[in-house]
């Protein structure tokens, strides 16, 4: 919110695009347009607008009083459902020489158009106005440029300090070609922004910087980890032989994981022909690899619940929050699939885990298939995606 001399100085200015002042402290339907209109920003200034009530045209006080019942209509506005998608505001009451001023301070919204009662108000200069069909349309384009994916968005509390910056020029050697390093000069910041682990407007990293290359990520994304779980049984009545939280920045859960899953792998010496033996896998190393790099991949980072890896005495489990995606349906899974980490994704296929993008479940059914054992059994919900993967008999 801005402080009193900003305000003073809104006041000894001309109405804006950005700056729209009123005497009335009851007409809803203004505030309603101006908080729309600002929220909207056709001029794409990028910045707050302010709706200053209790302020004539000419900046002069009004000599309102600025009462809590009005300072809790102008923040009702927000959610009373007249405006939509709901605008970021905030509500502030200043008292000055002559009256007091309550200022809503609106930020532009990453979802535009923006409409109150159905219309799209915008600002034009000074002057508040309903969209035409090109304006609504550049609103509308302007949305689609901006919708990012939940790793692509801003963490705003994870500033460059939260970053270990020796793990980013590890993958950041894996992810660009050593020439265009050598070439670059470009400040720290862009060099982040550039592989989408920055947010260079809000100086601060992404959910994808927090979990790639992050210093302490589950402090800024809670179910940022894995459950591992062993037991000696079948059930999870029994008490586990073995449990960990397999947690840190992306790579090094990872490692951990793949290391852990090399060690439920035994194999056993069977019969191919009365003349010949070979040593086959309970489980193909590549077909746990590919359905546990998935679970990772395509997890919601949003969810506060962890990445669960159960191994049973005849069955593994990988159970990851987040149900099918996009274009993915239980009609179509798995040979269509849609990326709701896609930055994530890129990572994974630049450090080496994964080799191709929307294969892994058909791959690792073959593998399956191939070395005996019966299919992967996959469970879905609105939440969450279960896979059962049985033990070679």
């Amino acid at each position: 919110m801005l402080n009193e001399d900003q305000l003073k100085a809104l006041l000894a200015d001309l109405e804006s695009d950005t700056c729209e002042r009123t005497e009335s402290t009851t007409n809803t339907d203004k505030f309603g347009q101006a908080i729309c209109a600002f929220a909207n920003d056709l001029p794409n200034h990028r910045r707050p607008g302010y709706l200053l009530v209790g302020v004539k045209d000419d900046g002069s006080l009004a000599g309102i009083q600025a009462t809590d019942d009005l300072l809790k209509n102008l923040a009702g506005i927000r959610s009373d459902g007249n405006i939509l998608p709901q605008p970021m505001m905030n509500v502030a009451k200043f008292s000055l020489a002559g009256g007091d001023v309550a200022v809503v301070e609106v930020h532009p919204s990453d979802l535009p158009p923006v409409r109150y009662k159905g219309r799209v108000y915008i600002r034009i200069g000074p002057r508040k106005a309903i969209a035409n069909e090109q304006e609504e349309r550049v609103l509308y384009e302007r949305r689609v440029a901006q919708a990012k994916s939940f790793d692509a968005q801003p963490c705003l509390e994870a500033k460059m300090e939260d970053l270990a910056l020796g793990q980013f020029d590890a993958y950041r050697r894996e992810a660009v070609d050593a020439e265009t390093i050598a070439a670059n000069h470009r400040p720290l910041e862009q060099q982040l922004a550039s592989l989408r682990l920055y947010d260079p407007d809000r100086r601060c990293a992404t959910h994808a910087g927090v979990l790639l290359v992050g210093k302490r990520p589950r402090f800024f994304l809670a179910g940022a980890y894995v459950q591992y779980l062993e037991f000696a049984g079948i059930s999870l009545a029994e008490v586990p032989i073995d449990q960990a939280e397999v947690a840190g920045d992306l790579p090094s859960v990872l490692k951990e994981l793949l290391a852990r899953l090399r060690l439920v792998i035994k194999t056993a010496m069977v019969s191919v022909n009365p003349l010949q033996e070979k040593l086959v896998p309970n489980y193909p190393e590549g077909a746990l690899r590919e359905l546990l790099m998935n679970a990772v991949m395509h997890r919601n980072y949003a969810s506060h619940s962890p990445i669960r890896f159960y191994v049973f005495a005849d069955h593994i489990e990988i159970q990851n929050p987040g149900g099918l995606y996009g274009e993915a349906t239980l009609a179509n899974f798995p040979t269509r699939n849609s990326y709701r980490n896609p930055v994530i994704a890129e990572a994974l296929k630049s450090l080496g885990y994964v080799n191709r993008f929307g294969y892994g479940v058909q791959r690792a059914q073959a593998l399956l298939a191939e070395n005996g054992n019966p299919p992967a059994e996959f469970d879905f919900d609105e939440h969450s995606v279960l896979v059962k993967i049985h033990k070679r008999t």
